[in-house]
């Protein structure tokens, strides 16, 4: 036996009792006629007394060592430390493992860069921070398994080596070594074989599903993540968003000690982004965009022949200066080249560059009815979804930097009613999720006359100005599927060859069935309070989707790629 407590587990209840502990040396404290160790393991720290100078010789940071000793009461309490009230006088010590001087220092402080950190991961998952949010992502998995395993769903694992099929982005593909020439793809998600799963008369599904992507990366994005994934047959929207309520409220009690208010919000895509300027508003601030075409009637200005829409920002008037201005025209002229503009009220006067294109009417409108003294208006001109969404990416960016929410609150909401397609620059249309999300009842009129008018039953669960999760009822009818690959600009041929045994299944009886997934990482994010998805993942990719530790990818030998009948061909 290595222990009879972990660390934390020690307590005044074991006052002068002998105990027995095994960990990681965090410090080692000298104070000439005795020293102090503190210990670590995966509960935690405690201090350790010793007398006996021979028992350290030679000890540093990180060797692993177990000891018995006596529980004894702290002069000087820790109140930083769980059990920070008591001590272990140590009787033996015995030296377990040796550590080499560590290329940082293993701590939830630490300047060491992200690349070393992920290099020597096995060191960084030391650091209690990291430990903390790797067990709030188990627990997540533990809670979701109950509250599915107590209304009646069957977890089922699905294949990884699937049908290359078009979800959005890269497949990652796998050659066949026994089939030359042809490829399996890695799941982006397990889709189709879900819905083929209700079509099989199961009603009740989940998995806790690795997904793959290659995908550009971002702080909240990786090339394999994890889905909890869900679907069921015979309940339509309000019944299956009224139980994924109730697993978010079981979630947030049991890791945030947070008591969700039933039922969430529901919030239409179009009005997220009118209001918000985006289709995962965060709503925990209260910038809301706004028409400007009647508050500017009559403007001169040349440049305005489209949409004008802005928001106000109270108290910003002494910031705003042109150089602030610039700034958040990086980031503006990311989604429109027209870029930012500015009005602003100070010493009861309307300043802005614009203002030699308003009359009079306009300079009253801004200065009675629109803007307080320090008030700034941020606005653009251009095609309503792109200036929506830069008025957006500008609206979140001010809302984080001026603090103008709590950041240790939680917001929830739905966003639901997206539009079934999204036009491209060439007149031609992509589906806004996935092709099998089921057009709304009322929306089926406009298939044949208007695509872009057709909402769906879909829906996306937003916290905190995050997309955690998102799925749709799915369409049950082959005629209506039929009808929108037909849209997609699928040939019957191409059906046939993507999806050929998918519709197939649809000649044998089709239940009406819907589903959602959450992206685990984003929820244990949200809840660990990161903004780094690489921060609840054990063994992360950098952004250029390199795991630092192994150096995977790396070219392979010769003879493997003979197996599998593939030549590398190198650019020049």
């Amino acid at each position: 036996m290595y222990r009879t407590f972990y660390n934390n587990e020690v307590s005044k209840k074991e006052l002068n009792q002998r105990v027995e502990l095994v960990g990681w040396i965090k410090t080692i404290r000298d104070f000439g006629a005795f020293s102090f160790i503190d210990l670590r393991d995966r509960s935690g720290i405690i201090q350790l007394v010793i007398k006996d100078k021979n028992l350290i010789k030679d000890l540093g940071n990180e060797d692993v060592i177990t000891i018995k000793g006596i529980v004894n009461l702290r002069e000087q309490p820790n109140l930083k430390l769980l059990n920070g009230d008591i001590e272990v006088i140590v009787e033996e010590l015995k030296l377990l493992s040796k550590a080499a001087l560590t290329p940082f220092i293993v701590d939830d402080k630490t300047d060491a860069l992200e690349d070393t950190r992920l290099k020597y991961r096995y060191l960084d998952l030391r650091r209690p921070i990291l430990q903390k949010n790797l067990k709030i992502r188990a627990q997540i998995t533990q809670i979701v398994r109950s509250y599915l395993d107590r209304h009646d769903f069957l977890e089922i694992e699905t294949p990884l080596l699937c049908l290359s099929t078009p979800e959005g982005a890269r497949d990652y593909l796998v050659p066949s070594r026994v089939n030359k020439g042809s490829f399996y793809a890695l799941p982006q998600s397990p889709q189709i074989f879900k819905q083929l799963l209700m079509i099989g008369g199961l009603e009740r599904y989940y998995q806790v599903a690795k997904c793959l992507r290659d995908e550009d990366l971002r702080s909240d994005r990786q090339p394999e993540f994890t889905q909890i994934d869900i679907e069921t047959s015979f309940l339509g929207q309000d019944e299956l968003l009224t139980l994924m309520e109730g697993l978010l409220k079981e979630i947030f009690q049991k890791i945030a000690h947070y008591d969700l208010t039933l039922p969430l919000r529901r919030l239409p895509y179009l009005d997220a982004i009118a209001i918000y300027g985006s289709d995962k508003p965060d709503t925990r601030f209260d910038l809301k965009l706004c028409d400007l075409e009647d508050v500017l009637l009559g403007h001169t200005c040349p440049f305005f022949q489209d949409r004008i829409r802005g928001f106000v920002v109270n108290n910003y008037a002494h910031k705003c200066t042109r150089k602030e201005l610039d700034r958040l025209n990086l980031e503006a002229k990311k989604f429109l080249s027209s870029g930012l503009y500015m009005i602003k009220k100070e010493n009861g006067e309307i300043v802005s560059s614009l203002k030699k294109f308003f009359n009079d009417a306009i300079i009253e409108r801004l200065n009675k009815h629109f803007l307080q003294e320090g008030d700034v208006l941020l606005l653009g001109e251009g095609p309503y979804l792109k200036l929506s969404l830069m008025l957006g990416a500008i609206r979140k960016m001010l809302g984080d930097e001026l603090n103008l929410y709590d950041k240790n609150s939680f917001d929830l909401l739905w966003v639901t009613d997206f539009p079934l397609f999204e036009k491209r620059d060439d007149g031609t249309f992509t589906s806004s999720h996935h092709p099998f999300t089921r057009p709304k009842d009322e929306s089926l009129k406009d298939l044949d006359s208007d695509p872009s008018k057709v909402l769906s039953y879909a829906y996306d669960i937003v916290i905190n100005g995050y997309e955690a999760g998102g799925g749709s009822l799915r369409i049950y009818d082959k005629k209506i599927q039929n009808k929108v690959f037909e849209i997609l600009g699928l040939s019957e041929e191409d059906i046939k060859r993507k999806f050929g045994f998918f519709i197939e299944a649809f000649n044998y009886g089709t239940p009406p069935h819907g589903g959602i997934a959450f992206g685990l990482e984003r929820l244990t994010m949200i809840l660990a309070h990161t903004d780094n998805i690489r921060d609840v993942i054990a063994f992360p990719k950098n952004l250029k989707a390199i795991d630092m530790m192994s150096n995977a990818p790396k070219p392979v030998d010769e003879s493997q790629l003979k197996d599998l009948g593939i030549a590398i061909i190198k650019n020049n």
